[in-house]
């Protein structure tokens, strides 16, 4: 679970721990923090997620919360997220400036992102209309049906392997306001079985008019996913494009270079990434002349040659 940690921020606030009962210290203004609400991994040694939330909202003005992290809900690996979608949807008419959520904000030392039980998760984008921005890490039951939000502009998944029908969900979604979306995509041995094809409404971009960042990272398939990216409508008019953290190689590279233009985005990322060196220059002879910003770093791509030859090659998350 390496490249994930704990949120510092959220919706461009900085993220603050509910803290525990016995707390004396003040409080910050319920509007100026994300507020992070967790329980301990282990109910046994303290407050149960309900307990804690039932807490918070006696606690702060729920009328003036922004946004909302929600880490640890109990042991994550055998209990769904269900328990956090039914909290925050039969609190929405007290959390009622609400604009962020992110469900799932757990390091490796509290569970593997492979190991976070999700549900549909969507009860939360009907309850909230006004809702701005919406993330999720772990992708283990993860269901995301299609539909309608009038004001979402971010919706990021963090995952080892995203679902396919969540993959179709969302491109089946009208998302008239989104701005950024991040799929990590992960492989398909922790679940991340979606397909090009399953990806192709998203790379169509007609239910996505006003999309300005694309993220498609963090795939054993990504110079597939390069190749159907390079001839994709809604690149022309995105800002920023993501492929990173997946086993992209020089075959990918080469997509991207024969394929559209890509001298009109403000910034390219490719880091960890088995791109050869020569290949690399001539991304970056390209792009960077244009202004495009392009990472290519590669420290942290990783490689295994077994013993009868056969490379092995890994994206930046998966268990």
């Amino acid at each position: 679970m390496s490249d994930v940690e704990h949120l510092q921020e959220l919706h461009g606030l900085p993220v603050f721990d509910f803290p525990e009962p016995d707390h004396r210290g003040e409080l910050p203004a319920a509007a100026s923090v994300a507020w992070r609400i967790a329980a301990p991994i282990w109910e046994d040694y303290g407050e149960s997620f309900e307990a804690v939330f039932d807490r918070f909202l006696a606690t702060v003005d729920p009328s003036a919360v922004r946004a909302l992290v929600i880490g640890p809900w109990g042991e994550p690996y055998d209990n769904d997220s269900s328990l956090v979608v039914d909290r925050l949807v039969a609190a929405r008419d007290r959390l009622t400036a609400l604009e962020a959520v992110f469900i799932g904000d757990l390091e490796m030392e509290e569970a593997e992102i492979s190991w976070i039980e999700q549900c549909d998760v969507t009860p939360v984008l009907t309850a909230y209309p006004a809702l701005r921005e919406f993330g999720v890490r772990g992708g283990t039951d993860l269901r995301f049906p299609a539909v309608r939000h009038e004001h979402l502009r971010t919706l990021s998944f963090e995952t080892g392997g995203l679902p396919a029908d969540v993959v179709r969900g969302v491109g089946a979604s009208d998302l008239p306001a989104l701005e950024y979306l991040e799929m990590w995509l992960g492989v398909e041995e922790y679940g991340g079985d979606s397909t090009i094809e399953d990806l192709a409404p998203l790379l169509a971009g007609d239910r996505l008019p006003n999309l300005r960042h694309l993220g498609l990272q963090n795939s054993e398939e990504q110079d597939a996913i390069a190749a159907a990216v390079a001839a994709a409508p809604v690149v022309a008019r995105l800002e920023s494009l993501d492929l990173s953290m997946g086993v992209l190689t020089d075959d990918g590279a080469r997509a991207l270079l024969e394929g559209q233009s890509l001298t009109h985005l403000k910034w390219l990322d490719l880091h960890h990434n088995y791109i050869g060196e020569e290949m690399g220059q001539r991304l970056r002879e390209a792009l960077e002349p244009a202004g495009v910003e392009l990472d290519l770093s590669a420290d942290d791509a990783d490689e295994d040659e077994w013993d009868d030859g056969e490379i092995m090659r890994y994206t930046a998350v998966s268990e």
